[in-house]
C-alpha cells in the first residue's frame, strides 16, 4: 500500500519523443511493468511506483511509496530522466502531494573521515562514518556522489531538496565539488562505509582530496546513484581498470556463492594488486598493464571471452574509448539487451570529471 503521493503536471510539446528513453532508463531500475499502453505506463519497484501519462502537450507524473525515502528516490528518477531526455530545455517540474516543499534532501548524509589507510602504492581507503545509511544498502545501487571541500570552497553549503526532488544549493558560489565513488564496503547498522579512492597523477578536486583527507574531516555524501545491478543472475562477465576495481570486489565479495563466470581487473603492475575476499565462483584474472594503454588489454580479453549463457550479466567499467567499444560489442554485435549489460565509462582520457572511481 502508498501511503505518500506525490504528482506533478509538465508542460511540454510532443512528450511522445522521448518517452520510450524515458521509460526505458526507468525500467532500468529493477522495474516491473504494471502496464503499457498508448498515453500512459505504470512501472512498480520494490520500493514504490511511478505513472506517466501524456497528451500532445503535457506530462502527468503521479508515484506512490510507503516511506518518505521510497517516494524521494521515486522523484528523484522521474526528474531525472526528465532532465537527461529533455535536453536542452528539460521542463520544470514541481512536485505536489506529500511532502511537498520539504526541504530535506533524502538522498543526503553528512559525513566525518573515520580513518584512512593506503591499501596499494595507489589506492586509499577511507573510512566514513554517519547516521541513518540503510538507503544506500536499500536501492541496488553501489555508488555516491561525495561533495569535497576544496581550497577555493573549504566550507561549503550542503544540498537541500529542490521543488522536482532533485538537489538544490542556494548559494551556488559555496557549493561542493561533487565527485562520484563506489562504496567499496557498507556496515548500515555500525554507521560506517568505505571508499577506495584512486590517487592520480594529476590535479584536480578529487584527486587533491584523496591527498589531503585526514581523520575528523567532514564530507558530503549523495545517493545511491547509478543503475542497479542484475544481483538475480546466475553467470557474469565482469571487466574494470582501477577506477572499477571497487565495485568487482564488492560484487565479488557479495554475490551469491553458486553464481559463476569470469572477473578481469586491469592495473598498472602487480605492485596494484589488493585482497579481495572472492565468495563467488567467479574466476578473477588480473591484468597487468606495464605501460600498454589503460583499457587496451583489458577490453580485449573481454571481448575475447564468451558471453555466459543463460541467465547472464555484463558488467564493464573504464576509460570512455573502451567502454564504447564494449557497449558497441555486447549491444550491437551479439545483440544483448539493457537488461543484460551495463558499461560506464568511469574517466575520459586527458579531461577531469565527475566519476572518480
Amino acid at each position: 500500500m502508498s501511503d505518500l503521493h506525490c504528482h506533478a503536471q509538465v508542460l511540454r510539446d510532443d512528450p511522445a519523443a522521448i518517452i520510450p528513453q524515458i521509460r526505458d532508463r526507468l525500467r532500468s531500475y529493477q522495474a516491473v511493468v504494471e502496464h503499457d499502453r498508448a498515453g500512459s505506463f505504470r512501472l512498480s519497484y520494490p520500493f514504490g511506483w511511478l505513472q506517466l501519462g501524456w497528451t500532445d502537450s503535457d506530462m502527468l507524473l503521479e508515484g506512490g511509496a510507503p516511506d518518505p525515502a521510497g517516494l524521494a528516490r521515486l522523484k528523484d528518477l522521474m526528474a531525472t530522466a526528465l532532465r537527461v531526455y529533455a535536453r536542452p530545455n528539460p521542463p520544470t517540474v514541481v512536485w505536489q502531494g506529500s511532502l511537498a516543499g520539504d526541504a530535506r534532501l533524502e538522498s543526503f548524509r553528512l559525513m566525518r573521515v573515520d580513518s584512512t589507510q593506503r591499501i596499494t602504492p595507489h589506492m586509499q581507503r577511507v573510512r566514513l562514518s554517519g547516521e541513518d545509511l540503510d538507503r544506500f544498502a536499500a536501492f541496488g545501487a553501489m555508488h555516491v556522489r561525495l561533495q569535497l571541500p576544496t581550497a577555493a570552497v573549504p566550507d561549503p553549503v550542503w544540498p537541500v531538496a529542490g521543488p522536482d526532488g532533485l538537489p538544490l544549493w542556494l548559494d551556488e558560489a559555496r557549493k561542493p565539488a561533487p565527485r562520484v565513488y563506489t562504496i567499496r564496503q557498507l556496515d548500515a547498522d555500525a554507521g560506517w562505509v568505505d571508499i577506495d579512492l584512486l590517487l592520480h597523477d594529476t590535479d584536480g578536486p578529487g584527486a587533491d582530496w584523496a591527498r589531503s583527507v585526514q581523520p575528523g574531516d567532514e564530507v558530503g555524501m549523495i545517493g545511491p546513484v547509478g543503475r542497479p545491478l542484475k544481483a538475480a543472475a546466475e553467470h557474469y562477465l565482469l571487466g574494470a581498470d582501477e577506477t572499477g576495481l571497487p565495485a568487482i570486489a564488492r560484487l565479488l565479495e557479495t554475490l551469491p556463492s553458486h553464481v559463476t563466470g569470469d572477473a578481469f581487473i586491469e592495473v598498472a603492475s602487480e605492485a596494484e594488486v589488493q585482497p579481495i575476499a572472492n565468495r563467488t565462483g567467479i574466476t578473477l584474472h588480473w591484468i597487468y598493464r606495464e605501460g600498454a594503454p589503460a583499457g587496451d588489454l583489458l577490453a580485449a580479453k573481454v571481448m575475447a571471452t564468451p558471453f555466459p549463457a543463460g541467465n547472464a550479466f555484463g558488467w564493464f567499467a573504464a576509460e570512455a574509448e573502451y567502454a564504447t567499444r564494449i557497449r558497441e560489442y555486447w549491444r550491437g554485435s551479439l545483440g544483448l539487451g539493457r537488461d543484460a549489460t551495463l558499461v560506464a565509462a568511469y574517466w575520459r582520457r586527458g579531461a577531469s570529471g565527475h566519476m572518480a572511481g
